[in-house]
């Protein structure tokens, strides 16, 4: 684009900023600058045939019972505080380092019986808890205590759970690396110079701080299995909806999912039978993977791909190989378009979600996240329902894929955890922007809603966690733990 032709664009957009009712004009010239940013998104969109499928709807949200041979399943010791009195003092003593919290419990609240009583937890601070403020982690948030917890909170204190804090994150759920402008940048306290990934950051550094075992996060596009794998932790995305999202903040109501960041596997599962409001935690565990068919997902997946990563993702493939499962290479051709369907989704909805804020009080936000929510402005309407097609189309493609396979196996991300501060990360001498390069296998699961979890196996050799995803069908919520726990037990650093 010429200097003239973007000067008669910039002031296409300062006119229309004021027609639809935002009008800061000033701005026009920062908003050409990030859809640059998203020109291939928007390039790719603009090229890709527009299915005859209907605009995309959500499936089925209902879980499978649990089919496992074991109650449970043994945890390796942890130096955690067991109660949360103890959780609560180790969090204030670390915070003012990390950044893990944006608030804290005045005191831990008596804990009700259950199969969580007194289990220590730090909710995200995009889900209301009863007492304190769920700002989004922004100076545009609601200052004000919530009057009542959300649904999920409200189940997890049913069963026991004490709640000792707001987790910081990425500011508003819409960004990767929880560098957060009000509460400080989220440190990642396995590897300090990388980043604890996001949105979800501050809940999984807390586990890894080991304050609390177990923490409660939001997945949009990856926000609760990226920082587990950035952080060396447990992320479980469960099936969408199967938690209810009563009383948490949305950023993208047909991609916003609740669910829970782990020490292990178990941790997860435990909370998860609290979230699904179960009277107890059924059985679920496997003593083997014996007659399980896994997908080893190809192309897109591994295309590039970090040769460490390469490397983790072999030794788990062997490992659950010997743990009988049977493996097979499945390709599935229409996760290409993922980064242009998330960006028309997320970006539109987003900016719904977030309207008011950003008319209200724009100087309150980051320009990171202000501008994201700005230029959802200048996407034309009709191309939100062609994206909802699209997605219609990968959502199939992912289900039929599950007629060859019980589970799919690939990398949570390309490379290793990020450096604090990359703006671009190179995979095999391609380089990518940031939130890009770190969310690309993770997006066609936010998608189409499946349940997806990611794991810790390794870490590269500067230190940085490697993570490994696995996916399963809608529903199958316990089989996808099952499986993740017999391949957490593999790992040699378990």
């Amino acid at each position: 684009m010429t200097h003239g032709q973007e000067a008669k664009l910039a002031q296409v957009f300062s006119a229309y900023s004021g027609w639809v009712g935002y009008g800061h004009e000033d701005r026009a010239h920062a908003w050409l600058q990030r859809l640059a940013i998203n020109h291939p998104e928007i390039e790719l969109f603009r090229s890709l045939p527009t299915p005859s499928a209907q605009p995309f709807q959500p499936r089925d949200t209902s879980i499978r019972a649990a089919s496992g041979t074991l109650s449970s399943c043994l945890l390796p010791h942890s130096n955690m505080p067991a109660d949360a009195t103890s959780a609560l003092a180790r969090a204030k003593e670390l915070n003012p380092l990390w950044h893990l919290f944006c608030t804290f419990a005045e005191q831990p609240e008596s804990a009700s019986a259950g199969y969580l009583s007194g289990v220590p937890v730090a909710v995200k601070d995009m889900i209301r808890v009863r007492g304190m403020a769920a700002t989004g982690g922004s100076a545009s948030g609601d200052l004000a205590p919530a009057q009542e917890d959300a649904t999920c909170v409200g189940r997890l204190r049913a069963h026991g759970a004490v709640v000792i804090g707001m987790a910081n994150q990425h500011e508003m759920a819409f960004g990767a690396s929880s560098d957060n402008p009000v509460y400080g940048r989220v440190i990642n306290p396995v590897s300090t110079g990388h980043i604890p990934g996001g949105s979800s950051g501050g809940s999984a550094a807390i586990v890894a701080a080991g304050i609390t075992r177990v923490t409660l996060g939001t997945d949009t596009g990856g926000s609760i299995r990226l920082p587990a794998a950035c952080c060396g932790v447990v992320g479980f995305k469960p099936t969408y909806d199967s938690v209810p999202r009563h009383g948490a903040i949305d950023v993208a109501p047909t991609l916003d999912h609740l669910g829970p960041l782990g020490k292990y596997v178990k941790d997860c599962a435990q909370v998860f039978a609290a979230l699904l409001d179960l009277p107890e935690e059924p059985n679920w565990a496997l003593e083997n993977l014996s007659g399980l068919r896994v997908g080893r997902l190809d192309g897109y997946f591994v295309e590039p791909l970090d040769g460490q990563v390469r490397a983790a993702l072999d030794a788990a493939c062997e490992a659950m190989r010997q743990d009988q499962a049977q493996l097979s290479t499945v390709s599935l051709s229409s996760a290409t378009m993922a980064s242009a369907l998330q960006f028309m989704t997320i970006t539109t909805e987003a900016a719904a979600s977030y309207e008011d804020r950003l008319l209200r009080s724009p100087e309150k936000l980051s320009e990171e996240v202000r501008i994201r929510l700005e230029i959802a402005n200048f996407l034309p309407a009709p191309w939100y329902v062609r994206a909802q097609r699209m997605r219609t189309q990968l959502a199939n493609d992912i289900d039929a894929l599950f007629d060859q396979v019980d589970v799919l196996i690939c990398p949570t991300m390309r490379s290793p955890a990020p450096e604090v501060g990359a703006s671009h990360v190179t995979i095999d001498s391609t380089s990518y922007p940031l939130h890009t390069a770190v969310t690309q296998l993770t997006m066609p699961f936010s998608l189409s809603g499946s349940p997806a979890i990611s794991i810790p196996w390794g870490v590269a050799g500067d230190g940085a966690p490697i993570g490994l995803q696995l996916i399963a069908r809608h529903g199958d919520d316990w089989r996808l733990l099952a499986v993740a726990q017999r391949l957490e037990s593999a790992c040699p650093q378990h």
